[in-house]
């Protein structure tokens, strides 16, 4: 099976659009700057901003003025109507929309939050990553599926990898893949917290790099099979060549020295793709600009690629850093420079770092046939993928064997976790991540397995409790007050990293938050893997925590969650 790209869109500090973006991609033009929508007093961080008021987009999208929706929401009907318009797809009926996406409407939630009870319909209706999700499809079309995957800054670099695998398996022909992420003072002041932020432009890769500059925007493919894109005679753009999915497994925030999780991720690409090292033409790098991330990834480059190292470059320093929506950014910029034979320029270095690699100086004209695309999340949630220029064939056998569920725990509030964790470790986690773990390791005893090849996790709400003590601290002491744990650990993708690095466990790692579903749609992911021999095993979770913050929010909404810790072992 050949899948293929037919379409795709992009707004960013670049401008809105594929054009937009081109010409300052080519003429070594940045976006970032001083924040000028952000409401922050800390002017001296520049970020990539789109610099459209949410009143401004929506006038550009037709939207009416009153309507209310998430800045998120409305970048990704903006991206979204590009990628479907190059595809000349107007029915959208018969496509899957997986999206990438953290914080959801959390810029809605701010502005709300100090008067949260005259707020509650629309806080509830808007927070959550599924929801934006869903106010994008309301201004699209009815999908045939649609689902959310947060894996924080590799969001949208998975939903291709999902939509992929669910091509492969006969699920779909056609999907809708990308993702969109806004800033907000949550986000900006949660990676201050961390002191990862540089006060002046980034410069990936530099020796004296300082941090990373955020930026926010969406970008959006339309991907399907090959036969699809001829039976419609919609031109063929690039092909799916390879990707793969690994998690470090080291830290909730920092990459391991050697670059495991990237390694195994970039390595899995390659040999989908059935592919040398020397066959890549450009690698466009993760390269935040943090002293962690880059050397790192320097690092797995290094051990993958030795000598055959091609051309790389971080595109962050044009964009700023977009977080969830960074993957299917990026993934934009490289097809871009593969149909326009060019490498992009990483702007801002200035000296080599002690592994005396030195990335793409300025704007390279060469033609390119195979793009490595990274993206790398908190967690240690690690992806890569692999655009071709010319045909590539992926399988589409699948095994059918039953899947059997060999374990299957909920965990109440009594939990003894003390046998699982040490004091300190359970300290430092909510209760609902206490009882996760008690689930995850007691349904591994019942099925007799010490380890799994993937985990997967679904979850609506994700880490409420963090959120809201985040969102509690901006609205009663300001910006300065935040607390770099509380910001580490709220992030949906949390559990399935924790467990993860409990586990030692390098494989499969993903994180789905769409309402109800969320729980539905990581069995779903999981029984895919298992039915393309991507994996032999997994261990699914599903959680929800209650904070009663947010409880009291959700009764004046008429709406409620109820606490869960679960752990489901399967297997073929």
């Amino acid at each position: 099976m050949r899948i293929v790209i037919t379409g795709a869109g992009i707004v960013s500090s670049l401008g809105n659009g594929k054009e937009d973006t081109l010409t300052h991609l080519l003429h070594e033009q940045s976006g970032i700057a001083a924040p000028e929508i952000l409401p922050t007093a800390h002017k001296e961080h520049p970020v990539g901003e789109v610099k459209k008021t949410n009143g401004e987009l929506k006038s550009m999208l037709g939207i009416e003025e009153n309507a209310v929706l998430s800045r998120t929401s409305l970048l990704g009907i903006m991206a979204a109507r590009e990628a479907l318009a190059e595809a000349s797809i107007e029915d959208v009926s018969q496509l899957a929309f997986i999206n990438g996406t953290t914080v959801g409407g959390m810029d809605h939630t701010e502005q709300c939050w100090s008067s949260k009870e005259q707020h509650a319909d629309t806080i509830v209706a808007l927070h959550t990553a599924g929801s934006s999700t869903d106010h994008i499809a309301q201004y699209i079309g009815s999908f045939a599926y649609k689902t959310t995957i947060s894996t924080a800054c590799s969001s949208a670099l998975n939903s291709v990898i999902t939509a992929c695998n669910m091509i492969r398996t006969g699920q779909c022909t056609q999907a809708l893949v990308g993702g969109a992420e806004s800033l907000s003072l949550f986000h900006f002041n949660g990676f201050r917290s961390l002191q990862i932020l540089s006060t002046d432009v980034c410069r990936p890769f530099s020796e004296n790099r300082q941090g990373l500059n955020l930026g926010e925007g969406a970008a959006y493919l339309v991907v399907e099979t090959e036969e699809s894109a001829t039976a419609r005679h919609a031109p063929i753009l690039a092909y799916i060549a390879g990707y793969g999915n690994a998690c470090d497994a080291f830290h909730q925030t920092a990459s391991s020295e050697n670059g495991e999780g990237a390694y195994l991720a970039m390595q899995q690409a390659l040999q989908m793709a059935n592919l040398a090292p020397k066959d890549i033409h450009y690698i466009n790098a993760h390269g935040t600009g943090t002293p962690n991330n880059d050397a790192s990834e320097s690092v797995a480059m290094q051990r993958l690629f030795g000598t055959n190292l091609p051309p790389f470059s971080s595109t962050k320093s044009f964009t700023g850093h977009a977080t969830s929506a960074a993957g299917s950014i990026e993934l934009v910029i490289s097809l871009l420079a593969l149909q326009h034979g060019f490498v992009p320029a990483n702007l801002n270095w200035q000296e080599p770092m002690e592994n005396s690699l030195v990335p793409v100086l300025h704007t390279m004209r060469k033609p390119l046939s195979h793009v490595l695309c990274n993206s790398f999340g908190f967690g240690g949630n690690d992806s890569s993928l692999i655009l071709g220029k010319e045909p590539h064939t992926l399988s589409s056998e699948t095994i059918h064997q039953p899947i059997r569920v060999l374990a299957d725990v909920v965990t109440g509030e009594d939990a003894d976790y003390k046998q699982y964790m040490s004091p300190l470790q359970a300290r430092r986690l909510s209760p609902v991540l206490r009882r996760l773990v008690v689930s995850a390791y007691r349904a591994l005893e019942q099925a007799q397995k010490e380890n799994v090849d993937a985990v997967i996790t679904g979850t609506d709400l994700g880490c409420i409790c963090y959120s809201v003590a985040l969102l509690n601290q901006l609205t009663e002491e300001g910006e300065d007050a935040l607390k770099p744990t509380l910001f580490m650990q709220s992030t949906h993708n949390t559990p399935s990293s924790l467990i993860s690095i409990m586990l030692h466990n390098n494989g499969y790692n993903c994180t789905y938050s769409h309402g109800e579903a969320s729980y539905e749609d990581a069995l779903r992911d999981a029984q895919t893997q298992l039915q393309l021999g991507l994996i032999r095993s997994a261990l699914v979770l599903g959680f929800e925590e209650i904070d009663e913050t947010w409880q009291a929010q959700e009764t004046a909404a008429g709406q409620q969650h109820q606490a869960l810790a679960r752990a489901t072992v399967i297997t073929k």
